[in-house]
């Protein structure tokens, strides 16, 4: 946004004279150095801001008659000009405004208030947007000691943890609406002819993460039980060949093996703690909203989770279903490694298997698998997995097709949403608490946060 250049010559002249003041009152024969200075000028600026917003609301016309409609289909008669304070990105700034009361019901309201968004002794819509951000990125106690370093004032956990709380219980409106709205079929025709491209090829990947839920009920209270629950986590993605000159080391190298390196783009996560059924209803409201059901060619590459695949095949029983590459890997090692006692041994059969597993001789797999389980009954386990993911391993074919066969995006999703914030050392966690905070900070990593904080901006006071 530009202003006046003079205004801001003006204003900058008069910020110049106060903080000269400043210092030759406070420290007289020992000016400050370049650090004192930002640090003096800054906190002189967010004074000047919280007077500045005060007397902005405060000139407001607050007064539009001697009488307003009450919500309870009453009448509210106008008082006197009452004072309010909230907490802004400013500090606390005060104001003036118009009250009304009188009504039968007890209630009292202000215009401006609820003009501007605005709950006495709140926190404003433009603080909020930065208390979440902080909440979202940092333990509540540290976003506390941040927030007073960046904003110079200081803001309470628990008031952390409402703006975070409250920005993911948003994220979560938005998607229940728009699960009701993917199960409408005149919902869905509207969608279509407003829709003027389709994907080409979309790619959809889901797993889970553990979220440690403190003890609720009595009994497990008294039992110091910890419950750890499943932060089901889905994206959509599109990918894209990394140029040579753009690859790392790592790729180089993968490039030499796999002939082709793929990066994600168009990332959206969405995640909740729910059971398979309920999350089922999220990856098709998640998908339409990213023109899933419309692609072209939709593949999804998880790892080998039933409740996964039987999601997926319900869904979108036309996708390319593909088991992760470093998953079926696991597998087999965890097969030789129990097999086997001698490492010559596991390494010869390990090195076989691999290679047969990645040129699509999966049936080959299966029948090395079943021969150690017939030997070990500890490896049963583990061969059927092959023979259920049998059709999901064809590499070589998945390979020849152009298809990415790891799903390292969701596996990302899930440090980045859960591990990073929600499996913080010490971290105890309620269901709703989780939940909204892990979706607060799903809509950020997904670029969707200014669509998170649209019912905000249409307010004036928003930023």
């Amino acid at each position: 946004m530009n202003y006046n250049t003079e205004l801001i010559k003006d204003m900058a002249c008069e910020v110049t004279k106060g903080i000269k003041e400043a210092i030759s009152s406070q420290m007289a024969g020992n000016p400050p150095g370049i650090q004192g200075v930002e640090t003096m000028m800054r906190d002189l600026l967010r004074q000047v801001g919280a007077e500045a917003l005060g007397q902005y609301l405060t000139a407001q016309p607050s007064i539009p008659g001697a009488t307003i409609p009450c919500a309870c289909g009453g009448e509210l008669h106008y008082q006197r000009k009452r004072e309010a304070s909230i907490l802004s990105v400013f500090g606390r700034v005060k104001y003036r405004r118009g009250y009304y009361s009188g009504c039968s019901c007890g209630q009292g309201q202000a215009p401006l208030d609820k003009a501007f968004g605005l709950t006495p002794g709140g926190v404003s819509a433009g603080l909020a947007e930065l208390l979440a951000l902080a909440g979202i990125e940092l333990a509540f106690d540290q976003s506390r000691r941040w927030v007073e370093k960046y904003l110079g004032f200081s803001a309470s956990e628990n008031t952390i943890r409402a703006a975070t709380e409250d920005c993911g219980e948003q994220q979560q409106a938005y998607e229940e609406e728009l699960q009701r709205h993917s199960q409408e079929e005149q919902w869905l025709q509207e969608r279509l002819r407003s829709i003027s491209s389709q994907p080409e090829r979309l790619y959809g990947s889901i797993d889970a993460a553990k979220v440690r839920i403190e003890a609720r009920d009595e009994i497990e209270k008294a039992a110091q039980k910890e419950a750890w629950r499943d932060m089901k986590v889905g994206c959509w993605y599109e990918l894209e060949s990394v140029p040579s000159a753009q690859r790392s080391v790592r790729q180089k190298k993968k490039y030499d093996r796999e002939q082709a390196v793929y990066r994600a783009k168009y990332l959206h996560y969405y995640c909740d703690i729910a059971d398979a059924k309920t999350f089922g209803k999220m990856v098709w409201a998640r998908g339409c909203r990213d023109k899933a059901d419309l692609a072209r060619e939709i593949v999804f590459v998880c790892d080998g989770a039933i409740w996964i695949w039987n999601l997926v095949t319900l869904y979108y029983p036309q996708a390319v279903q593909i088991v992760d590459w470093y998953h079926a890997l696991e597998h087999l090692e965890k097969i030789a490694t129990t097999a086997f006692d001698q490492l010559a041994e596991r390494q010869v059969w390990l090195a076989t298997v691999t290679e047969a597993l990645w040129n699509g001789q999966v049936q080959e797999v299966i029948c090395a698998c079943q021969n150690l389980a017939a030997q070990c009954e500890k490896v049963q386990g583990e061969a059927m997995y092959f023979a259920n993911n049998a059709e999901r391993m064809n590499y070589a074919r998945f390979r020849a097709a152009g298809y990415a066969i790891g799903s390292g995006t969701v596996e990302s999703a899930c440090k980045q949403i859960v591990v990073q914030r929600l499996q913080k050392s010490g971290a105890q966690w309620e269901v709703d608490g989780a939940v909204r905070t892990a979706k607060a900070r799903a809509a950020w990593l997904s670029n969707e946060w200014d669509l998170l904080m649209n019912p905000w901006s249409t307010l004036p006071l928003a930023v």
